[in-house]
């Protein structure tokens, strides 16, 4: 089952890398060969905005490959925070490709330079629109499927292209009225890029620096002792590390103080492998004595 779970992984991230890279090369063409048309630094800096997706996707490809590694002497938990690191990569490299079209738009506007869209530009951003949002919703439904955040982020990456192209869209029929708004645009596509770089990073450095259990979780694991020991047994102090798709994940229990070593471990194992069966998380659990009651 682990090994099938593994082999959906990298067929999902494999399609969406090729499925990336082939479309954003594409794209790529169409809009900087309509912003030099156009003359608008706004759809050429959305063009390399495209591109940046192609290197964006190799990277997702590098970091699950090294993050479906199994586990080594040096790597007992396995390989899957290359994964997050991979996350992290995308969303720096978003966040520089922001940088530099802040400074090309102010300098568009210091020069009171404008642009002068057309019929070729409208059509091309509506392409763009509608081929990376199709392409984000697919990286957003696969990443939640198989657990992946990197095909997560690399969603996001292809829904701010989408949303750039929407407010491209709408400074090319506002472009009559307002000589600046080529230079407006190139800061706002900036903004979305800087957000896009929020959630990614968020994301990531949360799960390596560690988080708490979700209520949720904490309630199936209660359920499920249900099904081990008639009576409550009180768990507590829990703490979850998450190694990509592998997580770990320790507490404690309380059993009475006069109970035989062999029902303590029976109890507690049989709790571990019930867990790993119907949650796919692997438990260390701490038992501390209590009274009889």
């Amino acid at each position: 089952m682990k090994t099938e779970k593994k082999d959906q992984r990298n067929r999902y991230v494999n399609i969406e890398v090729m499925l990336s890279i082939v479309t954003n090369l594409f794209l790529f063409i169409l809009k900087y060969w309509a912003g030099i048309i156009s003359g608008s630094l706004a759809i050429i800096a959305d063009a390399w905005h495209t591109l940046s997706d192609s290197l964006s996707s190799i990277i997702l490809l590098f970091g699950n490959k090294i993050s479906s590694k199994p586990p080594d002497k040096n790597h007992p938990f396995g390989h899957g925070r290359a994964e997050l690191i991979a996350a992290i990569i995308i969303g720096l490299f978003i966040a520089i490709i922001g940088f530099n079209f802040i400074i090309e738009s102010f300098h568009k506007l210091k020069e009171n330079e404008s642009a002068n869209y057309g019929i070729i530009a409208v059509v091309v951003i509506l392409i763009s629109v509608i081929a990376k949002e199709a392409l984000a919703r697919y990286a957003f439904w696969a990443g939640k499927k198989v657990n992946s955040k990197s095909l997560v982020a690399d969603g996001w990456h292809h829904r701010s292209d989408a949303l750039s192209s929407v407010v491209l869209l709408v400074g090319i029929f506002l472009n009559r009225f307002f000589w600046w708004i080529d230079g407006v645009l190139g800061i706002l596509i900036a903004l979305f890029l800087f957000h896009a770089t929020y959630k990614i990073l968020k994301d990531a450095i949360d799960t390596l620096l560690g988080q708490k259990p979700d209520d949720k979780l904490i309630k199936s694991i209660n359920e499920l002792s249900e099904q081990i020991y008639p009576h409550d047994m009180e768990i507590h102090h829990f703490h979850i590390h998450s190694y990509g798709n592998h997580h770990e994940i320790t507490f404690h229990m309380r059993l009475p103080k006069d109970m035989k070593l062999e029902e303590v471990h029976s109890i507690s194992s049989g709790f571990v492998k019930l867990i790993k069966e119907k949650l796919g998380i692997f438990a260390t659990i701490y038992v501390d004595p209590i009274e009889n009651t």
